[in-house]
């Protein structure tokens, strides 16, 4: 592939992102531009470099197998400023606490959440899926048919995870996979999430 070919592609690729406003599935990207996968992701990375050495106005970001264009943090400011946008209000603890369950357990269903916490989760489980940091994703096949809940791409985003495998070992976690308590009923060590909460 010469330098021409691929100042093509990468322009090409740049439209598509820049036209969705969404994110985008590489499999889409290659189907479009009739490329193979690894060609496709060479030059989505040469992108996302370019943009991030040059401090450019925009950021390619990936998350899973899709990739979606935004605007730098290094100009929110600035941005919120030309747009009037109110800094969006940061997550009360209950709602980290309710979003770090789901997002370790997912999916899960608000009983689960509810028997971990102590306490009723609905109103904030409600107010996750308002920001579609969550989402619903089918029924639980026992009686009741309860929902079940998992994070979104909103997510990813929201705490700059390319994947959830990017997601911290969450402190106070037994072998068998359940939350270690102390006597006052609080998990054990701090809530993973909770620091890059604001972001």
């Amino acid at each position: 592939m010469d330098n021409l070919e691929m100042r093509e592609i990468e322009s090409a690729i740049e439209g598509i992102l820049f036209a969705s406003g969404e994110p985008v599935h590489i499999d889409r990207i290659c189907v479009a531009l009739e490329l193979d996968r690894a060609t496709a992701e060479l030059v989505l990375k040469r992108l996302a470099d370019h943009y991030s050495y040059d401090r450019r106005g925009v950021r390619l970001l990936r998350m899973e197998d899709t990739y979606q264009m935004c605007s730098a943090p290094d100009y929110a400011d600035y941005i919120r400023k030309a747009f009037e946008i109110r800094k969006p209000a940061k997550l009360s603890q209950p709602a980290l606490e309710v979003l770090t369950i789901i997002a370790y357990y997912q999916p899960t269903t608000r009983a689960y959440v509810d028997q971990i916490r102590g306490v009723d989760s609905s109103y904030t489980v409600g107010l996750l899926l308002d920001r579609h940091l969550i989402e619903e994703c089918g029924r639980l096949q026992v009686p009741g048919r309860p929902r079940l809940y998992r994070t979104t791409k909103a997510f990813l985003r929201a705490f700059h995870l390319n994947s959830l495998d990017e997601l911290p070992e969450m402190p106070g976690l037994e072998a068998d996979g359940q939350l270690r308590l102390n006597e006052d009923g609080a998990v054990v060590g701090d809530i993973p999430l909770s620091e890059r909460a604001g972001e």
